[in-house]
């Protein structure tokens, strides 16, 4: 049995890691951290702090807030506990503290968990080296009205792959208001949709002369982020420090 302590239990995805986790035998959320800790009624032990939690815990799985990065990474560090970071709107320095800390532990983590979307990440490359100079390409990203950053991590982590095979990297142009010049053709347009309940969609849209190509990506429901937050951390537990990633996890899992 793997004891999970779940960082960011009462919010949204930590509702679903919970719900999850009662349906998995191999499984234990054996506590939980939240900044508002009697929000829910949670059959774990809840803390305020990561510092107040007592259980024995064997990875750290976090859908928390990324303002928590620091005291997060210390307090796996003190511990020597693996950390899953499924946590979005990482700036350049939040990357470089997770990248110091995966030199003490092991630590995964992605722009988005979902199996689905890893896999979209390897088939962009494969058209962008297909279809490079040839056609243009223009990201579209939708959200739910509560997302906070803007754009997706996922629509940058689309871009990055795209311009990583690419023999002249791309600039991103995000949304076009006020743009009066005709679009180049070194740019990738990236542009985010806000409004309801939408869960995540990703489409990568190569337009050519006389025809396009869409690769596209929709969550139905944020069960997809919990069912490969916790293949995450099936496949982290027990590894050697360094800095791991979902298509880590994909490569294993197909083998």
């Amino acid at each position: 049995m793997m004891n999970i302590l779940l960082n960011g239990c009462n919010g949204r995805m930590g509702r679903v890691i919970t719900n999850l986790a009662k349906d998995d035998g191999d499984i234990k959320i054996a506590a939980g951290v939240d900044t508002m800790p009697g929000k829910q009624k949670n059959d774990y032990p809840t803390y305020g702090t990561l510092d107040d939690v007592k259980e024995s815990i064997d990875v750290i799985v976090d859908f928390s807030n990324i303002k928590g990065l620091p005291l997060l990474l210390k307090y796996g560090v003190s511990k020597s506990i693996p950390i899953v970071i499924c946590t979005t709107g990482q700036s350049a320095k939040d990357r470089e503290m997770i990248e110091s800390a995966s030199t003490e532990i092991p630590v995964l983590t992605s722009a988005n968990m979902s199996i689905g979307v890893n896999l979209i990440l390897g088939l962009v490359k494969e058209a962008a080296k297909a279809l490079e100079g040839s056609f243009d390409i223009e990201i579209i990203e939708k959200h739910h009205n509560q997302k906070v950053d803007s754009p997706s991590g996922t629509a940058l982590a689309i871009a990055d792959s795209i311009n990583s095979v690419l023999s002249s990297p791309k600039k991103y142009v995000y949304g076009r208001h006020c743009k009066n010049d005709k679009r180049t053709d070194n740019e990738i347009g990236i542009h985010a949709i806000r409004g309801g309940s939408i869960v995540g969609d990703h489409s990568v849209i190569f337009a050519g002369q006389g025809e396009v190509i869409e690769i596209s990506h929709s969550a139905i429901s944020r069960d997809v982020f919990g069912i490969g937050a916790l293949a995450a951390a099936r496949f982290i537990c027990g590894k050697k420090p360094g800095l791991y990633s979902m298509d880590n996890v994909i490569k294993q899992t197909s083998k």
